[in-house]
């Protein structure tokens, strides 16, 4: 895997772990004031998904799932953006479950390029039995 995939991988991960930290905050009612950090860290994420979708697209990966996962970043962002506008009210729980989950897909997604990557990578490099 390259060095670059590595290192998206690697900020794709530390950012689910603050996102999940500052969104269990803001569920509880704490640390409202840092909205716009967690914000900034979805869009780093998003990002480096699209860094990951780049890299499959260049190694081959299946293009359906390249398209689905550069699509999903886009939806992250929108959703992300705008999701104080949706569903106001006491059901606006459900907009926060959603925004949660559609946060860890994009995560899956990132997992998921970057192993066919790997996997890509390490049949180029094995030698063929004839």
């Amino acid at each position: 895997m390259s060095r670059t995939v590595s290192i998206a991988r690697g900020i794709i991960r530390g950012a689910l772990i603050v996102q999940l930290v500052l969104g269990t905050l803001f569920w509880t009612g704490n640390a409202t004031s840092l909205t716009d950090l967690h914000q900034l860290i979805g869009i780093v994420l998003v990002i480096s998904l699209e860094v990951v979708v780049f890299a499959a697209a260049r190694a081959g990966v299946d293009r359906g799932l390249v398209a689905l996962a550069g699509v999903w970043g886009i939806i992250v962002v929108v959703l992300g953006l705008s999701q104080q506008n949706i569903l106001t009210g006491s059901a606006h729980w459900v907009i926060q479950v959603l925004h949660l989950l559609v946060g860890l897909a994009a995560v899956g997604f990132s997992e998921a390029l970057a192993g066919r990557i790997e996997r890509q990578g390490t049949a180029q490099r094995e030698p063929r039995l004839s």
